[in-house]
C-alpha cells in the first residue's frame, strides 16, 4: 500500500504538487526554527544586522544572473530540447550539451562576479550599511566574502533543479530548500560555538552546498553527466540569454526594493534591520504557501487562454484564482494582527530576544499584515501579463512601487524608526496591486467585476467576525494559562488561532461563499490521486513520466 502511495505521488501531476507543497511547508518551518535559533542566540541588535546586511549582496548576485536565467529560460527551452530528443528516437546528446554549456558558462560567469564583488566589498558595503560602525562594516565586510562561495553552489544546484523539474523528477529539488535551512541551522548549533558571528556565514555556505549535493543523484538518474563544455554559440544557449534579460531587470528592481530597507535600517536604531528581516520572514510564510502557489499554478491556464486568444477562458481563471488568493489570505491578515505578539513570542521570543524586541517585531509585523492580501495577488497579478507576452507592464509598475517605497521609507523611518519602514513597504505593495489591476483592467476589459466585489466584500465581513471570536477567544484562554511561559503563550495563539479559523470556515458556508470550494477540492483531489487508479488516468492522458 505504501509501495503504491510512494509511486503515485512521484509519477504523477497532482503527486508532484503534494510533495512540492509538503517540501516548501517543512521549508518554511524549518525557516522559522532557522529564525527562532537566532533570534535566541542574538536577539535583535548589533551581531544580527550585520548578519543580514552581509546576505545582501550574495543574495543580490544569486537572483539576478541565476534566477532570472532559470525561472524565465532555462525550462522552457530545455523542455524544447527534451521533445525535440524524444522525436529524434531518445537521442539526448543535444540535451545534455545545452546544460553543460549553460552550467558551465553560469559558473563561471558567478565565479568572476564573486571575485569582484570580493575584492570591492569594502567599498560596496558602506553603500548597504551606511549607517553602521567602522567594526561593523568591517565584520559585515568579511561575511560578506565568506558567503559569497554559495553563490557558485546555488547556482550548479538551480541548474539541476530546472533539469529536474522539466522532466517532472520532484522529490530531489523538492527537498533543496529543506536542505539549505538544515545548514543554516547546523551552523547557528554547531559552528557559531566555535567561530562566532563567522559560525553563520559558514553555515550559508554549507547550506548550498547541501541545497545542491542532494540534487546530484536525481540528475544522475535521469541521465545527465557532466562535462566541461563551453558552447557560446550553441542556439539554446544564445535563446536563454536572449530570454532572460527582461526578467532579470525586474529580479533587479526587487533586489534594491530590499536593499533599501538594509539601507535605511542601518541608519536607525541598532536591531532595526534584525527586526525588519524577522517580521518579513513571518509575514512571507502564508504568502509563499498560498499566494505564490496559486499564482504558479495558474500560469499554465493564463499561458493557455493567450495561446487560445479566449479572453473569456483567461478571465474565468484569473477570477477563481484571484478570488481563492484573497479568501485565504485575507482571513490570515487578520490572524497576524489579532495574535502578532503571541506569533512573535513563540517563533521568536527565546534567550536574547527579549521583550523589547517582540514588542518590536510584533509592530512591524502587524503593519506587514495591512498589505498581506496585495503582496499575496501581486504574483498572480504579474503573471497574467506574462501570459499574454507582457514583462514590460509590470517590472515598470515594479519600480513605480520601489520609489514609493523609497520616499515612505525615508519620511516614515523618521519619526516611526522601523515601524516606518514597515508601513512603507505596505503601501507601496498596495499601489503595486493596485496598479497592476488597473492597467490589466483596461488591458484586458471585464474581469468579472461585480463577482469578486461582491465575493471580497463577503471574505472581508466574515474574516472581520471570524477575528472578533479569535480576539474574544484569546481573552478567554489568557485567564486559564500562565502567560510568563512558552507553552502558556503557544496555547492561547494556537487554541485562538484554530477558534478563528474554524468560525471563519463556518461563516463561509453560512454566507454559501464559492471559494469554500477550494478546500473540499484539494481533499477531494489528493484522496483520489492517492487511493484510487490516478496513475492509469494520467498515462492516459500523456502527463505521467
Amino acid at each position: 500500500m505504501l509501495l503504491k502511495i510512494w509511486r503515485k505521488l512521484t509519477t504523477t501531476l497532482t503527486g508532484g504538487a503534494i510533495i512540492i507543497a509538503t517540501a516548501s511547508v517543512l521549508s518554511r518551518v524549518l525557516g522559522l526554527v532557522r529564525d527562532r535559533l537566532l533570534a535566541g542566540k542574538f536577539g535583535a541588535g548589533d551581531e544580527l544586522d550585520t548578519y543580514y546586511a552581509a546576505f545582501r549582496i550574495p543574495d543580490l548576485v544569486f537572483n539576478v544572473l541565476v534566477l532570472g536565467a532559470l525561472s524565465a529560460a532555462f525550462i522552457p527551452v530545455f523542455v524544447e530540447y527534451l521533445q525535440r530528443a524524444k522525436e529524434n528516437s531518445g537521442d539526448h546528446a543535444e540535451v545534455w550539451h545545452l546544460a553543460n554549456s549553460l552550467l558551465n558558462i553560469l559558473l563561471v560567469g558567478l565565479v568572476v562576479f564573486g571575485i569582484l564583488f570580493f575584492i570591492f566589498a569594502p567599498q560596496i558595503v558602506p553603500l548597504i550599511a551606511p549607517g553602521f560602525d567602522t567594526e561593523k562594516q568591517g565584520m559585515t565586510v568579511n561575511m560578506t566574502r565568506i558567503m559569497l562561495v554559495s553563490i557558485v553552489f546555488f547556482g550548479a544546484s538551480n541548474v539541476m533543479t530546472g533539469m529536474l523539474n522539466s522532466l517532472k523528477r520532484y522529490v530531489s529539488f523538492a527537498l533543496a530548500p529543506v536542505m539549505y535551512n538544515i545548514g543554516i541551522i547546523l551552523g547557528i548549533v554547531l559552528l557559531v560555538p566555535r567561530y562566532g558571528l563567522y559560525g553563520l556565514a559558514y553555515g550559508v555556505v554549507l547550506g548550498s552546498f547541501l541545497h545542491f549535493i542532494v540534487q546530484i543523484p536525481g540528475v544522475h538518474r535521469i541521465g545527465y553527466r557532466y562535462r566541461p563544455v563551453f558552447d557560446w554559440h550553441d542556439r539554446g544557449v544564445r535563446t536563454i540569454g536572449k530570454l532572460m534579460l527582461p526578467r532579470t531587470f525586474g529580479l533587479a528592481v526587487a533586489q534594491v526594493d530590499q536593499l533599501i530597507s538594509v539601507i535605511i535600517g542601518s541608519l536607525l536604531a541598532a536591531g532595526s534591520v534584525a527586526v525588519f528581516t524577522f517580521a518579513n520572514n513571518l509575514q512571507s510564510f502564508p504568502i509563499n504557501v498560498f499566494g505564490v502557489s496559486i499564482a504558479v499554478a495558474s500560469f499554465p491556464f493564463f499561458s493557455e487562454a493567450f495561446a487560445q486568444k479566449n479572453h473569456r477562458l483567461f478571465v474565468q481563471h484569473f477570477s477563481i484564482s484571484f478570488r481563492r488568493i484573497l479568501f485565504v489570505i485575507i482571513p490570515f491578515s487578520v490572524l497576524i494582527l489579532v495574535l502578532r505578539a503571541e506569533i512573535v513570542r513563540v517563533v521568536l521570543g527565546a534567550g536574547a530576544f527579549d521583550w523589547e524586541d517582540t514588542k518590536l517585531t510584533a509592530q512591524t509585523l502587524g503593519l506587514f499584515a495591512l498589505s498581506l492580501f496585495a503582496q499575496s495577488t501581486i504574483p498572480l497579478l504579474a503573471r497574467s501579463f506574462y501570459a499574454w507576452q507582457d514583462t514590460r507592464t509590470p517590472v515598470v509598475i515594479a519600480i513605480v512601487s520601489l520609489v514609493i517605497n523609497s520616499a515612505g521609507a525615508i519620511i516614515l523611518s523618521r519619526p516611526y524608526g522601523v515601524l516606518g519602514l514597515g508601513l512603507a513597504f505596505s503601501i507601496a505593495s498596495f499601489f503595486q496591486m493596485i496598479l497592476l489591476l488597473v492597467v490589466l483592467r483596461k488591458r484586458i476589459g471585464y474581469l468579472d467585476d461585480r463577482t469578486m466585489i461582491l465575493s471580497v466584500l463577503k471574505i472581508i465581513t466574515i474574516s472581520a467576525m471570524a477575528g472578533a471570536v479569535t480576539f474574544a477567544a484569546r481573552y478567554v484562554i489568557n485567564l486559564g494559562v500562565n502567560m510568563q511561559t512558552f507553552m502558556g503563550v503557544l496555547i492561547q495563539g494556537t487554541g485562538a488561532g484554530c477558534i478563528g479559523i474554524a468560525a471563519y470556515l463556518l461563516l463561509a458556508i453560512v454566507f454559501k461563499c464559492d471559494e469554500i470550494t477550494i478546500i473540499t477540492e484539494w481533499v477531494r483531489k489528493a484522496r483520489q490521486q492517492l487511493f484510487s487508479n490516478g496513475v492509469k488516468k494520467e498515462s492516459s492522458n500523456g502527463t505521467t513520466h
